[in-house]
């Protein structure tokens, strides 16, 4: 039996930072993210929720997978950030692709603060990176490629 307790709008205390976010985006400390923008994932797609990590790798992947699905030379950017209001588990991974959360994301409708760039981030390799976007083709030629906002 887990002893993992759900992250939820109501019960999301018990998870404390750094929070980091990945992004192709150029920021500043004090800057807000905000629901709203599109889908780095899905095509004409507006989301209603801000994704967010606490775990340096998932922060990577969302920076290089927002950053080479733009088309945007180089790996993007992690940012040190502040949830401005209540989170849950994200449910695209929670779950759904993986037991529990192991990839500590989460989702909020509020905004999150930028504290500040992280510069020294582990980035995941050329390879791994190719690997997760033909997934990530794949998915969408299946129809599968579906974020629940």
């Amino acid at each position: 039996m887990s002893d993992r307790r759900p992250v939820t709008f109501e019960h999301h205390d018990h998870v404390s930072g750094p929070f980091l976010h990945g992004t192709k985006a150029v920021l500043s400390p004090g800057d807000e993210l905000v629901a709203g923008y599109a889908s780095n994932f899905e095509e004409d797609r507006v989301l209603r929720h801000i994704y967010f990590t606490t775990l340096e790798s998932t922060a990577a992947w969302g920076a290089q997978l927002a950053t080479a699905l733009a088309g945007v030379e180089g790996d993007g950017h992690v940012y040190a950030v502040e949830p401005m209001g209540p989170f849950e588990d994200d449910p695209n991974v929670t779950d759904k692709k993986f037991p529990g959360n192991p990839t500590e994301s989460y989702r909020t409708h509020h905004a999150l603060r930028v504290l500040h760039e992280v510069h020294d981030w582990q980035r995941h390799s050329p390879e791994a990176l190719r690997a997760m976007l033909d997934g990530l083709a794949r998915l969408r030629e299946e129809g599968r490629a579906v974020i629940e906002d």
